[in-house]
């Protein structure tokens, strides 16, 4: 299939454009830049830099996506932004390429949704199905699971992970990392209990939704510390969704926890 480039966008000379991409008026497409096939990018789109773009991905109108790293300590690194299939990337959105101190790879998964004004920084790893809303911050280091959703006008500090299938509530500044299935609201971040109706979305089966409870309790009320208490439900849970729970807390992290009230 050929592709579609409006006459008044700039490609430039080493770009490479997959079959059947659709480029907009006054879209700009950087050297170094490859679009997969099937891509969209609207009109007044920017892509540059060390850029891959996967298969049908949608990028909308003044997006700016590849641009360098909104941090002092980078030089001009040869780093790179990684963005998987089907993605969405709405108006005004920003997506930044690494530095060689956090890794030199921005990675985005598949079936993304990022909305309007949504920034993803440097180093930050997003999973598969992950939702920003608008005006969504996300700062550099950060590692956001599969299947996350992060309500409008939130923060997510630096180096925080926030687990699989996690929900953040809007307006609300994350500054620990987050166990997978939490719910997080407050305009501090707190935990609230677990995101059961994503679970139930998602086909989740009530036994695991069950043992995800109770291990959300033996962890809030137990004895000993957080650590310790995500430990003996390692070593007694047969759960694998617990399982991946403890396996999250345990996990090395420059972030301390939210905890459970």
């Amino acid at each position: 299939m050929m592709s579609e480039i409006h006459p008044s966008a700039l490609v430039e000379p080493g770009a490479v454009i997959g079959d059947g991409c659709k480029i907009g008026a006054f879209a700009v497409i950087g050297p170094e830049v490859t679009l997969a096939a099937g891509v969209v990018v609207k009109s007044h789109a920017i892509v540059t830099g060390w850029t891959e773009v996967g298969t049908g991905t949608v990028i909308f109108p003044f997006a700016c996506v590849g641009e360098v790293p909104q941090d002092l300590k980078y030089r001009g690194e040869r780093t790179r932004l990684i963005i998987g299939a089907r993605c969405r990337i709405r108006e005004g959105a920003t997506l930044n390429i690494g530095t060689e101190g956090g890794g030199g790879v921005t990675r985005v998964g598949d079936d993304c949704l990022l909305m309007t004004g949504a920034h993803v920084g440097h180093d930050a790893t997003l999973g598969n199905r992950v939702i920003l809303a608008n005006q969504v911050a996300i700062a550099g280091h950060c590692q956001i699971g599969d299947d996350v959703i992060i309500g409008g006008l939130s923060g997510i500090h630096q180096f925080v992970r926030i687990g699989h299938g996690a929900i953040i509530g809007a307006v609300t500044m994350v500054t620990n990392d987050v166990m997978p299935h939490g719910l997080v609201q407050a305009p501090r971040g707190e935990l609230d209990g677990l995101n059961l109706v994503g679970l139930k979305r998602r086909g989740v089966g009530r036994a695991e939704i069950t043992a995800l409870r109770a291990a959300y309790q033996a962890l809030a009320q137990g004895e000993g510390s957080f650590l310790d208490r995500a430990r003996k439900l390692a070593e007694e849970s047969d759960s694998p969704m617990v399982r991946e729970m403890t396996d999250f807390i345990l996990a090395a992290s420059d972030r301390s926890f939210l905890t459970p009230k």
